[in-house]
C-alpha cells in the first residue's frame, strides 16, 4: 500500500503539494543554531552546513543521522529509439539490469561505499513506450501504473532515497522533458549520452523537436504520458512517496533530474525535499539546474547515470552529518569564541 494508491488521474498531481509534509522550520533552526555553537568558524564548513540543516528541516529533528539510506534505479525502454538517437540496441537495458543484479556495475560499488541498499526495478522492458515523434509515449494509466510502481518500491523506513535510472534512449526523453518545461531550442538540452557523433547529435536534436512541437500545449504531469516513459514517471512516483513520508531525495545527474521536471512545472514546491547529487557533463544539466533553482552537491564530470552521481553525493551527506552530529561546541571544548 502506498500513499498515492488512490491516485486516478495525472490532473490530480498538482494538488497533492497542500496535502504533502513539508520541512520542520523549527528543527531547521534549531539544527543551524547549533552549527553556529560548533567549534569553528561561522559558515566555516560551507555547503555541508547547509546539508545538515536542511537534513534537519526534513527529519524534523535537530540532530539528523542516517542508519537507513535506500537506492533505488528504475529501468525502461523506449519507442524513440527508432529514430537512431542511440548508437546502442535496447537489449542493453535489460543486459545493464541484470549487470546491477550481479554485482558488477558501478552503481554497486558506489552504493557500498556509501552504505545505501540497491534496488533495481525494471518496467515491462519487453514493452518500449512509443515514440514520442509519432504519438504519446503512453496512457495516462500506464503512467499511473509507473508512477504507483516507483511510489511503491520506497522504503517507509529509509531516512534518505537516492534516485537513479537506466534506460537506452532516456538522454533524448529527458531533453525533451527538459525542452518542454523550459523552452529555448532542442539544441540547448542535447548532449552525446551514451557517445553519439555530431551527425547523431544533431539526428537527437531535430527528433527532440519534433517530438516537443508534436505535443505543444501539453503542460505538467500530463508531460510524463506525452514525452515521457516509465522509468521518468517511476522516479516522480518515488519522489512524491518519498515527500509524503518526509524522506529527503537526493536526484542523480540530467535524466533523472529533467525527470522530476513535470512536477516542477506542475507545482515548484513538489520538489523542495529534493537534493541534485552532481552537475552532470551533460550541457543540459546546468541549464536544467539553473532553471530548477538547484544547486548540486558535486560536479566531478560524471555522465554514467545509474544514481551514480548520487551515491558519491550521499557520502557527502554523511559527513556532513557527522560533523554536525559529533563536533563539540564552544562551551563542550571549553574553547573560547563561542
Amino acid at each position: 500500500m502506498t500513499i498515492l494508491s488512490d491516485l486516478t488521474s495525472l490532473d490530480a498531481l498538482p494538488g497533492l503539494v497542500d496535502t504533502l509534509p513539508g520541512a520542520d522550520v523549527a528543527a531547521a533552526q534549531a539544527a543551524s543554531a547549533r552549527q553556529d555553537s560548533l567549534t569553528k568558524p561561522p559558515r566555516a564548513l560551507g555547503r555541508l552546513e547547509e546539508l545538515a540543516i536542511f537534513m534537519a528541516g526534513w527529519q524534523g529533528t535537530p540532530r539528523p543521522v542516517i542508519d537507513r539510506a535506500q537506492a533505488l534505479v528504475f529501468a525502461g525502454n523506449h519507442g524513440v529509439c527508432a529514430q537512431g538517437v542511440n548508437p546502442f540496441p535496447q537489449e542493453v537495458t535489460a543486459q545493464m539490469v541484470a549487470n546491477f543484479d550481479a554485482g558488477g556495475a558501478a552503481i554497486n560499488q558506489l552504493c557500498r561505499a556509501s552504505g545505501a541498499d540497491l534496488s533495481v526495478i525494471a518496467l515491462d522492458l519487453d514493452r518500449p513506450t512509443a515514440d514520442i515523434t509519432e504519438a504519446p509515449a503512453m496512457s495516462a494509466d500506464e503512467v499511473l501504473d509507473a508512477i504507483r510502481r516507483g511510489a511503491g518500491a520506497v522504503d517507509a523506513d529509509a531516512q534518505v532515497l537516492v534516485l537513479g535510472e537506466m534506460g537506452i534512449g532516456n538522454s533524448t526523453i529527458a531533453a525533451a522533458l527538459a525542452h518542454a518545461v523550459f523552452g529555448g531550442a532542442a539544441a540547448d538540452w542535447v548532449g552525446r549520452g551514451t557517445g553519439v557523433d555530431d551527425e547523431g547529435l544533431t539526428r537527437k536534436a531535430d527528433v527532440v523537436a519534433r517530438a516537443v512541437e508534436r505535443h505543444a500545449g501539453i503542460r505538467g504531469a500530463a508531460l510524463l504520458a506525452a514525452l515521457g516513459g516509465r522509468e521518468q514517471a517511476a522516479i516522480c512516483g518515488a519522489v512524491l512517496q518519498a515527500r509524503a513520508l518526509s524522506i529527503p531525495v537526493i536526484l542523480d545527474g540530467f535524466i533523472c533530474t529533467a525527470a522530476t521536471a513535470p512536477l516542477f512545472d506542475a507545482d515548484p514546491r513538489l520538489l523542495d525535499h529534493c537534493l541534485v547529487g552532481h552537475a552532470s557533463r551533460e550541457p543540459g544539466h546546468t541549464r536544467l539546474l539553473h532553471e530548477m533553482g538547484k544547486a548540486p552537491i558535486l560536479a566531478l564530470d560524471m555522465a554514467l547515470g545509474e544514481g551514480s552521481g548520487a551515491a558519491v553525493a550521499l557520502g557527502v551527506l554523511r559527513a556532513a552529518l557527522e560533523c554536525h552530529n559529533g563536533m563539540a561546541t564552544f562551551a563542550e571544548a571549553g574553547v573560547a569564541g563561542g
